[in-house]
């Protein structure tokens, strides 16, 4: 049982570290980034900061499920309607 709950913690510590370092600064609230990445390594061997990163410190959806935008959609000038219409 002990295992388990030394496992989970582990991986709930490297998950929110991860999580944290690929976040962009924009997104990070409360602290800076680099506070929130400090804080999670210093305390590692409790996951109470990586709960906190992970419910605290990064940015929810904004109102589409937490999905960014897809990307558009580059169009070539001959296939792109006004282009041609321009010519």
């Amino acid at each position: 049982m002990l295992r388990i709950l030394l496992l989970l913690s582990i991986a709930i510590t490297v998950y929110a570290f991860v999580d944290c370092a690929r976040t962009p600064q924009e997104e990070v609230q409360k602290l800076p980034k680099w506070a929130w990445l400090l804080l999670i390594v210093l305390f590692s061997p409790s996951p109470i900061v990586s709960i906190a990163w992970l419910v605290l410190g990064r940015q929810r959806g904004r109102g589409n499920g937490g999905r960014k935008r897809p990307p558009r959609k580059i169009i070539p000038p001959d296939d792109n309607p006004d282009f041609l219409r321009n010519l």
